[in-house]
């Protein structure tokens, strides 16, 4: 944490007729099985279609959040021990005291250590798309006295005292024009009150990485090319407004497994390898 931070039957049927994959040792045959596997999975869920985007006729109603511009953003992961500079370990999060578990594994940063946009050794089972914001609408198990005022989306979302309406939110993330799209599931950096900033016209306050206000994972990093730290710009988004991409692969809290799951939409999987693999 960033500083106070199924199946049906059907798919024994498609991998009783997927090819059987013999035993090897030469390279490359551990990301062969894998890719595999997921494309047998895939074709068990219905297929999506691309939400539509912002603006178009069937985008509906959904409100357009404003852009945060020219914020300093830094890296995290699932399961990053602690540092100088990031002093609380990410096994962890604001909202989930088995992050690491939960996500399915270390969620290893190291670009030699990471097959397309997650970690080689293990397929996540929440989306590898996450960021953190420095604001937490819970405390002590009860709602923040702000929260029901400041977050837009309150009204709709809330269920309970005590349970956030911010976990696994929409964002987007661009850098020198291309954008990465993402889900809030923890607090940070730093801070976890600055409602101001995050919601508001405040800017991010001072910090130790040079007033960091969005840390963002490795792969959102790798998708948009950035350093260890960098300049980017955010906002919220809608799920309409969200396109196809490879945030709509993983994870029991996406938002987009779990509508193909439902059959709620479809998925027109024509994606090449090397679409989703960082340029």
């Amino acid at each position: 944490m960033s500083f106070p931070r199924t199946f049906i039957p059907a798919v024994c049927l498609f991998l009783a007729l997927a090819p059987v994959v013999p035993a090897s040792t030469e390279p490359g045959f551990e990301e062969q099985a894998l890719r595999l596997r997921e494309s047998v999975l895939l074709r068990v869920e219905p297929r999506l279609t691309q939400p539509p985007r912002q603006g178009s006729a069937h985008a509906g109603n959904s409100r357009r959040h404003p852009w945060k511009n020219n914020i300093v953003t830094t890296v995290f992961w699932v399961g990053e021990q602690p540092t100088q500079n990031n002093p609380v370990p990410n096994c962890k999060s604001s909202w989930d005291v088995n992050w690491a578990k939960n996500f399915g594994g270390y969620d290893n940063p190291d670009p030699r250590a990471r097959r397309g946009y997650i970690a080689a050794r293990f397929i996540p089972r929440q989306n590898p798309f996450y960021i953190a914001l420095p604001y937490n609408d819970v405390t002590r198990g009860t709602t923040k006295s702000e929260a029901p005022r400041v977050i837009p989306w309150f009204r709709e979302s809330f269920v309970k005292a005590g349970r956030t309406v911010l976990k696994g939110r929409w964002v987007v993330v661009r850098h020198r024009g291309r954008e990465a799209y993402g889900q809030w599931e923890d607090c940070g950096p730093f801070r976890t009150d600055h409602w101001q900033y995050v919601f508001g016209n405040q800017r991010p306050m001072p910090n130790l990485n040079q007033g960091a206000g969005l840390d963002v994972s490795p792969a959102i990093r790798d998708y948009l090319g950035l350093k260890g730290k960098d300049v980017c710009d955010w906002r919220f988004v809608e799920f309409s407004e969200i396109p196809r991409g490879p945030w709509a692969h993983y994870g029991d809290n996406n938002t987009f497994v779990q509508k193909r799951r439902r059959g709620d939409v479809r998925f027109a999987n024509t994606q090449s390898p090397s679409e989703i693999r960082p340029n």
